[in-house]
C-alpha cells in the first residue's frame, strides 16, 4: 500500500509547491490503473478520474473538472431544491429512502460529519460513520479490501481522508459512488457549497472576481479546478513560497475558461466579488505555524484588507476559523461575511451533489 502510495502521489512540496503525479502500472491481468492528465509541459498537472472505472450505478465525485459545466450546475439546482425542501419542512421528500451510506473519516471533522450524516437523514437515507481507529485505511486492512467490503454494504461512500492516492484506489475498487469529502490535495464539496452561497448572494458564479488570500491549499485547488469549467476571475494572493501547486495553476490556466492569478501584491484584492481565507496551518502542519505566523502576518484578512477590496466585497472562510490569525473577530461578524450561510450550505451542496451522483442507483 505505501508502496503504490508512492507512486501515485507526490505532494505539493513546501518549498516550490510544485505537484509531480505519476501513472500505475499494474499486471495485464488487471486493467484498473490510476492515471493524470499531462499538461504540455514536463510535468503532469493533476488528478483525474477519467479512467477509473466507474461504479456500477451514479457516478464519483472525486474532482469538480470531472463533470461538465451543465452537470455542475444540476449539482447546484439540486442543492437549490434539498434547501427549499429543508425549509418548507417537507418530510415528503425523501428520495434517499432506504440507502446507506458509509463515511470513512481519517481526517476528522465535526463540520463534515454533521453535514453528511444530517443531510443524508433528512432526505431518507441512513448514515454511518467510521472514525479513523476503526476503518485504519490501508493500515490494518487494504484500502482496495475496504472498498469493495463497504460497497458491498452501502449505496455510496464518503471519504474525508489526508492522501489523495487513497481516494484514487477506494474509487478504482468500489462498485458504488465514492464521494470526496476532502483530501490534502483538494476538497470540492466546499467549493460546491462556496458557488451556491455565491449565487445565492451575487445571483451568478461567472463574471465574478473570487480573490482568495492565504495559504494555496487544497481549498485554491478545487477553486482553480472548477475555474477550468465555469469563467470567472481567480486570484491567488500569498506570501512567496506558499503559492498553490504550480502544475495545477498551470493546468486551470490551459483550459482558457477563467482569467488566472497568483501573486504576492495585497493591491489585488480590489474590486473582488469575494474574499476568501483559511487557516496559515492546515491540519498536520501545526508544528509550522511560528513560521507561518510571520510569513502571514501582512496578508491577515481584516477591516483594512476588505476596505481596500471594496464595500461590494463579501467574506468566506471554510472554517473553523482562527480569530486573530487569518482573520479578525470584526470581520467575522462584518455584514459582508457569509460563512456561516456558507456553512449551512455545505449540507444542501452535499446534498445536490449526492442526488446526482446517485440519481441511476434508484427512481427520484
Amino acid at each position: 500500500m505505501q508502496a503504490l502510495r508512492n507512486r501515485v502521489e507526490a505532494p505539493c512540496s513546501t518549498s516550490n509547491r510544485s505537484c509531480s503525479h505519476v501513472s500505475v502500472r499494474r499486471p495485464a491481468a488487471s486493467r484498473r490503473a490510476l492515471h493524470v492528465v499531462a499538461a504540455q509541459s514536463t510535468q503532469p498537472y493533476w488528478y483525474s478520474a477519467k479512467t477509473i472505472t466507474p461504479p456500477k450505478k451514479g457516478k464519483h465525485f472525486l474532482h469538480l473538472d470531472d463533470f461538465s459545466k451543465d452537470e455542475l450546475l444540476d449539482m447546484l439546482e439540486k442543492a437549490k431544491l434539498c434547501k427549499a425542501k429543508f425549509y418548507t419542512r417537507d418530510e415528503s421528500f425523501k428520495p434517499f429512502a432506504g440507502q446507506t451510506m458509509a463515511m470513512i473519516f481519517t481526517k476528522p471533522s465535526a463540520r463534515t460529519r454533521v453535514s453528511f450524516e444530517t443531510g443524508f437523514f433528512r432526505l431518507g437515507g441512513h448514515a454511518l460513520y467510521l472514525d479513523p481507529n476503526t476503518i485504519q485505511l490501508g493500515k490494518r486492512e487494504p484500502t482496495k479490501d475496504i472498498a469493495r467490503v463497504l460497497s458491498g454494504y452501502n449505496d455510496v461512500i464518503m471519504a474525508r481522508l489526508f492522501a489523495h492516492a487513497d481516494l484514487l484506489e477506494l474509487a478504482e475498487y468500489s462498485s458504488v459512488p465514492i464521494i470526496n469529502g476532502l483530501t490534502d490535495y483538494n476538497h470540492p464539496c466546499q467549493i460546491m457549497a462556496d458557488a451556491l452561497t455565491l449565487l445565492e448572494r451575487k445571483g451568478r458564479i461567472e463574471g465574478t472576481k473570487v480573490v482568495y488570500v492565504g495559504d494555496g491549499n487544497n481549498i485554491v485547488h478545487s477553486w482553480l479546478r472548477l475555474a477550468t469549467r465555469l469563467s470567472f476571475e481567480f486570484v491567488v494572493v500569498c506570501p512567496p513560497g506558499y503559492e498553490p501547486c504550480a502544475s495545477t495553476v498551470e493546468g486551470a490556466r490551459a483550459a482558457g475558461v477563467s482569467s488566472i492569478t497568483v501573486t504576492s501584491d495585497i493591491n489585488a484584492v480590489k474590486g473582488a466579488d469575494v474574499i476568501y481565507t483559511d487557516v496559515w496551518a492546515s491540519m498536520g502542519q501545526k508544528e509550522t505555524i511560528d513560521e507561518r505566523k510571520i510569513a502571514f502576518a501582512p496578508y491577515q484578512v481584516n477591516e483594512k484588507l476588505m476596505a481596500l477590496a471594496g464595500a461590494q466585497a463579501l467574506f468566506m472562510h471554510c472554517l473553523p476559523a482562527e480569530r486573530g490569525l487569518e482573520t479578525t473577530d470584526g470581520v467575522m461578524e462584518s455584514p459582508q461575511s457569509v460563512v456561516f450561510q456558507e456553512a449551512e450550505n455545505r449540507m444542501h451542496a452535499q446534498n445536490g451533489i449526492l442526488l446526482h451522483c446517485l440519481a441511476a442507483t434508484k427512481s427520484l
